[in-house]
C-alpha cells in the first residue's frame, strides 16, 4: 500500500484501492476531465462533418489527429488543464483553451473558435458523465455482477438436489431443495438486470437553456434538433433528451440509481441469508493457509466476505438513494446542486463492485456440510403434518388438519416414529397408510 493510500480520506482510494482502481478512468477528476475532452473533439468533428461554411475547407484526414488529443490524454495534459482552470476559475473553460492551444500547435488555430461553439458547460458535463456511466457499467461493473449471478448459477446445479429444511418467521417450514433457493436469486437478479437496461444513458445537448440559441442565431437554416440527435445518438451512443433546462432533468440517472438500488438489495438479502446459513453451520469455510478468523479465539473462522459485503452495499444505497432523490431537482433552468452531487457518481458504484468481489471471494470459499443439513430435516419430522393432512384432505378424512395440529403441538419432541405411529391410527385404506408413510423430510420438497 502506498503513502498516498494510507493517507486517503475515503476507503474508495484506500484501503480498497487495489479493487477499484479500474473504475478510476471512468469516475475520478482525470476521468471527467478525459470526457469532456473528447466531447468537445468530436463535437468539432461533426460540426466539420456538417458541415458549417466555415468549416467546409477544414482538411478531413487531420481527423485522425485531431482524435489523439483525447486517445493519447495523459496525466500531464490533466495537470495542464487543472492548471489553466485556477485563471479561469471554470473547469470546462479550461479544456476549451487547452484544445486551442493544440489546434495552434497543429497550425490550424484559425479553426479555433469552432471549439465549444454555440455550447453551454452543462452540454459537455451531461454528454461526459452518462457517457463515463455507460462504458464504466460495460467494461467494470456489470462483468463483476454478472459474474456473482453466474457463480449463484453454478451453485444452485451443484446443490439442485440437496433437500433442506426451510425457515419461516426463523421456525421450521416445509422442506425445500437448497438449490433451488440459491435459484430464487439469480431469478430476482436477472430480472433487475433485464430492467436494467431498459433505461437510456440520457444526456442533454442544446446549448445555455436547452434551445439552441446560440447555434440558431447564428446559423438558422441548418435544424439543430436533428444535428444534436444525431452527435448524442449516434456518435456517442447515447439517449438525447429533447425538451431540457440547461442541464438534464436526470430523471432516467435516477431510475438508473434506483435498479441498481434494488439490485444491491437483493445482494444483501442473499449476504444475510448465507450469513445465516454459515450460523447455522449449513456451510463450513474453505480456510486459507495463514489467515486468522479472530484475534482471540483460534478456533473462528468468521463470515467476513458477506459481512464486508452487506456493509459496502449499504453504503452504496445511500447514496443510490440520495442520487435519485435529488438529481432530478433543480431550481428553475438550473441550479449548481447537481454538479457537487455528480462528482460523486463513482463512489456508489465503487462501493457495489467491492460488495460483489466479496460475495464471489465468500461464495467460493463455501463448503457444504450436508451432514448439518440432513440432522436438521432429521430433527423436524413434524413438518410432514401439512403433506398428512393435505393428503387425508384429499381423501374427506374429517378434521384432518385439526388432528395433525394436536398431534404436532404437544409439548414432547415429534419423531419419525410419532408420526409413523400416528398413521397407523388412521381410519384409512391400506394403499392411504402406504402412501403417507413413505413421507419424509428428506423427500417432501415439492417441485
Amino acid at each position: 500500500m502506498s503513502l498516498n493510500s494510507l493517507n486517503a480520506v475515503s476507503p474508495i482510494d484506500g484501503r480498497y484501492r487495489r479493487q477499484v482502481e479500474n473504475l478510476a478512468p471512468y469516475f475520478s477528476e482525470f476521468g471527467l476531465i478525459h470526457y469532456r475532452v473528447r466531447i468537445e473533439i468530436e463535437y468539432f468533428i461533426a460540426l466539420c462533418e456538417m458541415p458549417l461554411p466555415q468549416l467546409s475547407d477544414f482538411d478531413s484526414s487531420l481527423f485522425p489527429e485531431l482524435r489523439k488529443i483525447y486517445t493519447e490524454f495523459s496525466e500531464d495534459n490533466a495537470l495542464e488543464i487543472k492548471e489553466i482552470e485556477k485563471t479561469t476559475n471554470h473547469d470546462v473553460k479550461a479544456v476549451e483553451y487547452f484544445i486551442k492551444k493544440r489546434f495552434e500547435d497543429l497550425g490550424i488555430g484559425g479553426f479555433s473558435e469552432f471549439i465549444h461553439f454555440g455550447l453551454t458547460s452543462q452540454d459537455i458535463n451531461n454528454t461526459s458523465i452518462p457517457l463515463s456511466l455507460k462504458e464504466a457499467m460495460e467494461a467494470e461493473v456489470l462483468p463483476v455482477l454478472l459474474g456473482v449471478v453466474a457463480r449463484l448459477g453454478e451453485l444452485a446445479t451443484d446443490w439442485a438436489a440437496i433437500p433442506m429444511l426451510a425457515k419461516t418467521h426463523g421456525q421450521p417450514a416445509s422442506p425445500t431443495r437448497l438449490g433451488k433457493e440459491i435459484e430464487v436469486f439469480t431469478e430476482r437478479l436477472s430480472a433487475q438486470l433485464d430492467l436494467l437496461k431498459t433505461i437510456p444513458f440520457s444526456a442533454k445537448f442544446g446549448g445555455a437553456t436547452g434551445n439552441f440559441n446560440a447555434h440558431y442565431v447564428a446559423y438558422p437554416q441548418y435544424n439543430w434538433q436533428d444535428f444534436g440527435n444525431k452527435f448524442v445518438n449516434e456518435t456517442l451512443g447515447l439517449n438525447r433528451s429533447q425538451k431540457t433546462t440547461q442541464i438534464e432533468h436526470y430523471d432516467n440517472l435516477g431510475a438508473y440509481s434506483d435498479n441498481v438500488k434494488r439490485i444491491n438489495t437483493i445482494l444483501i438479502d442473499l449476504a444475510r441469508d448465507v450469513w445465516q446459513y454459515v450460523s447455522m453451520n449449513y456451510f463450513k469455510q474453505k480456510i486459507k493457509e495463514g489467515e486468522i478468523g479472530s484475534s482471540a479465539m483460534p478456533h473462528k473462522v468468521n463470515p467476513i466476505d458477506f459481512e464486508n459485503a452487506e456493509g459496502n452495499l449499504g453504503v452504496a444505497n445511500a447514496l443510490f438513494e440520495h442520487f435519485a432523490a435529488k438529481l432530478p431537482i433543480s431550481r428553475l433552468q438550473r441550479d449548481l446542486t447537481d454538479s457537487t452531487v455528480l462528482r460523486n457518481l463513482g463512489v456508489p458504484f465503487a462501493h457495489t463492485v467491492i460488495a460483489l468481489k466479496s460475495l464471489l471471494k465468500g461464495l467460493n470459499k463455501l463448503e457444504l456440510n450436508q451432514d448439518a443439513i440432513l440432522a436438521d430435516l432429521d430433527e423436524n419430522w413434524a413438518v410432514v403434518a401439512e403433506a398428512i393432512q393435505t393428503i387425508l384432505r384429499r381423501e374427506a378424512y374429517p378434521k384432518p388438519y385439526e388432528a395433525l395440529k394436536a398431534l404436532t403441538r404437544k409439548n414432547e419432541k415429534i419423531t419419525e416414529k410419532t408420526i409413523r405411529d400416528f398413521i397407523e391410527t388412521l381410519d384409512v385404506s391400506e394403499a392411504i397408510k402406504a402412501e403417507l408413510r413413505v413421507i419424509s423430510p428428506f423427500n417432501y420438497v415439492g417441485i
